[in-house]
């Protein structure tokens, strides 16, 4: 069996599509998987890293503030569309899987027009345009939410939950590894700042403004910066002599980090949400604002309307995040009721699901 998995662009698309792929091959080590991603983005680096072929196009989104890069969009779209005709072609698939992003479009277009069953899955609680485009032609669509018969025909969707990392699911790495890993100690309450695979500017500024204050309140955090910010933040954390603030690019073991953490600070991208639900912990969600149709918002509204999680506006989070935050890290109680709550809303084998489904589809 040969099964496409079309898309990418960020960690919250790709990191789904890698933990699809691995329970495809856990389900049927013999079905042979191709990648197609956007060149340049980072499924390019983490896809291979894992063992599994890609090949990229010269895709491109619109753009939505700089108008004016749109004019070669027609032409990397034709280009796109050729090559995905022959990578359809040449690997010629049983299926093919949409996990939304960049590239997403032309090789699930190219695989329908070939007559190719293809599936969709979509992560967010408001479906992007790419998937409610392609799900006219999709057998399946895959959504993490409940209520998204506004945006697809419901006889076609399944509720999956997202597809999340076998590590953060399964877990059994020990509070002593984390706090070694972390080099933390263990008597303190942890705070986890998280934005997203490239950081968050806003989160990154807001806990900066107030790193003085984190510091006094006896509190240790681990923050992920995103690789762009690292340098000039950890210059200035060393300046302000800040040492229970441990400051990292980027975390490669979430697993330790949600097992040491007592309160989350992120984005409210899906893959986030769908780990965050999992490892059952307090978060303040502050969505970004530079993402289409304000999806991020919508996310976070659907855990804090069923008191499962607390949000603080991307324009509000400089004045108002870490004193929430704070607030928080001492209400044991509210603490708890986030933790139940949220717990409620995992779905933990949601590949397995996504997996048994593409095989019988594939079969079929």
């Amino acid at each position: 069996m040969k099964v496409l998995i079309g898309g990418g662009g960020t960690g919250g698309h790709v990191f789904p599509a890698i933990a699809i792929a691995k329970a495809l091959k856990k389900e049927d080590n013999n079905i042979e998987l191709l990648f197609v991603g956007a060149l340049g983005k980072i499924e390019m680096e983490k896809v291979p890293a894992e063992g599994f072929k890609i090949i990229g196009l010269p895709s491109a989104g619109f753009q939505r503030k700089q108008i004016f890069k749109n004019i070669t969009l027609p032409f990397k779209l034709a280009k796109c569309m050729l090559m995905s005709k022959k990578i359809i072609k040449d690997f010629s698939p049983d299926i093919a899987v949409g996990v939304g992003g960049y590239a997403s479009g032309p090789i699930l277009k190219a695989a329908a027009n070939a007559g190719i069953p293809i599936v969709i899955q979509e992560q967010n609680s408001h479906a992007g345009l790419t998937n409610r485009l392609l799900a006219e032609k999709a057998v399946k669509v895959f959504t993490a939410y409940e209520g998204m018969e506004k945006y697809f025909d419901k006889s076609k969707i399944v509720l999956t939950g997202n597809p999340v990392r076998p590590d953060i699911v399964e877990n059994n790495a020990s509070r002593e590894e984390a706090l070694k890993y972390f080099g933390l100690v263990p008597n303190k309450k942890t705070l986890l700042s998280l934005g997203g695979s490239l950081g968050a500017g806003t989160i990154n500024k807001s806990i900066l403004s107030k790193v003085e204050q984190l510091q006094e309140s006896g509190i240790q955090v681990i923050w992920q910066t995103g690789k762009y910010y690292f340098d000039s933040i950890e210059k200035e954390l060393k300046q302000k002599n800040c040492p229970d603030i441990h400051a990292m690019p980027f975390i490669s073991r979430m697993d330790l980090a949600y097992k040491i953490s007592d309160v989350v600070i992120s984005r409210s991208g899906a893959l986030s949400v769908s780990e965050l639900c999992i490892a059952g912990k307090p978060v303040v969600f502050v969505p970004s604002p530079n993402v289409a149709e304000d999806h991020q918002t919508k996310n976070a509204e659907a855990l804090v309307s069923k008191s499962a999680a607390m949000m603080v506006s991307d324009i509000q989070a400089q004045e108002k995040l870490v004193e929430l935050v704070l607030e928080l890290c001492k209400d044991e109680k509210k603490q708890t009721l986030l933790k139940n709550n949220i717990e409620k809303l995992a779905i933990s084998n949601s590949s397995c699901i996504i997996a048994r489904e593409i095989i019988n589809l594939a079969k079929k």
